[in-house]
């Protein structure tokens, strides 16, 4: 793993309820090199946020994950965190030290009755040896960086006090306070408008510059993985069926479903009329409770037609070295998966 911080093999997260199986993750395998932007897209319910938590320990019963998430830091050898307990003191020490996660929704990631001090202030206090006056100083020096204007009144207010923007804002500068090798967004700039949108955007990439990390980007926006990510993994119903780099996979997209998400971009080149129809992918994400083992997509795809029986395979059809893969019976010859039970069907 000596140029890869995180490696998932096989990794799957399944959520054991009344009405049968919930598998949100369905054995999904990507590397993350150091200092690499990786992305993870797809529409809402394909298992994005669910397989970062996965990386980070957070899945609650019913949930049970099972595989190998092997995560290297610069000063140690490589740990399986899924080996770990999920609330004893080794993950403790990995989790916001070298690992850490910018949430979807800041509002929901603070304590609405600690102050910004106080919730950032315990961070730094944990994972170093900062006194609290210390961390209290280090703590408006990351304001400062995040570009929050006051960042000295700003600590002291409750995170209802402060905008959208700045809640973001103050959740990623909590978020780097101990500088981590590796980030997690998830979304971070979901419910902001446009102009704040491409402020946090710019940030996310400046800091990324800064300190060298490696960041896992989730979103379903296309647009910010163009000038965001350097690799993409598009996901569908838990599974990963097409990575490449970011530029093979909007020159050459190869997966039916990755298409459809092409072409659902809107171009603002385009003045489209009150009659011309939005592209959109038929049918909805359906719910991952017991599927049969075939193609997900098979019922939404408008390109299946003679397809093989059974799940395709994640094959790697790229040329001249270049890394594409691709889950399809139309690239793959015809090769099966094994499933995650352990037999081909």
């Amino acid at each position: 793993m000596a140029d890869n911080i995180l490696e998932l093999k096989n990794v799957s997260t399944d959520f054991h309820l009344r009405s049968g199986v919930l598998r949100a993750v369905n054995d999904v395998s990507f590397e993350l090199k150091r200092g690499e932007v990786l992305a993870l897209v797809g529409e809402s319910g394909c298992g994005k946020s669910i397989t970062v938590k996965t990386v980070m320990r957070l899945i609650r019963p019913p949930g049970v994950s099972r595989g190998e998430i092997l995560f290297s830091r610069q000063d140690a050898e490589a740990v399986d965190l899924l080996k770990l307990n999920e609330r004893g003191p080794v993950i403790r020490g990995i989790r916001g030290r070298y690992i850490n996660m910018v949430f979807q929704e800041p509002m929901n990631a603070f304590s609405p009755v600690h102050t910004i001090a106080n919730q950032m202030t315990e961070v730094l206090m944990l994972h170093t040896k900062m006194t609290k006056e210390e961390a209290r100083a280090e703590s408006i020096r990351l304001l400062d960086i995040v570009g929050i204007p006051e960042p000295e009144k700003r600590i002291d207010a409750y995170a209802f006090q402060l905008s959208g923007g700045m809640r973001q804002r103050a959740l990623i500068a909590m978020a780097i306070a101990c500088k981590p090798e590796l980030l997690i967004a998830d979304e971070p700039t979901t419910a902001l408008d446009v102009s704040v949108q491409a402020q946090i955007l710019k940030l996310l990439k400046d800091l990324q510059e800064k300190y060298h990390m490696s960041i896992i980007f989730i979103t379903h926006d296309l647009a910010v993985v163009a000038q965001m990510v350097d690799r993409v993994c598009v996901m569908y119903l838990g599974q990963i069926v097409e990575e490449a780099s970011v530029q093979e996979i909007f020159k050459r997209p190869k997966h039916p479903y990755t298409k459809k998400l092409m072409d659902s971009i809107l171009d603002p080149s385009d003045r489209r009329d009150n009659s011309t129809t939005i592209n959109t992918i038929r049918g909805l994400v359906p719910e991952p409770i017991d599927l049969p083992w075939q193609c997900y997509f098979k019922e939404r795809c408008e390109e299946c037609g003679g397809c093989a029986d059974g799940m395709p395979a994640l094959v790697d059809t790229g040329e001249n070295g270049e890394i594409h893969k691709v889950r399809c019976f139309k690239y793959n010859g015809g090769e099966r998966a094994v499933d995650a039970g352990g037999g081909k069907k």
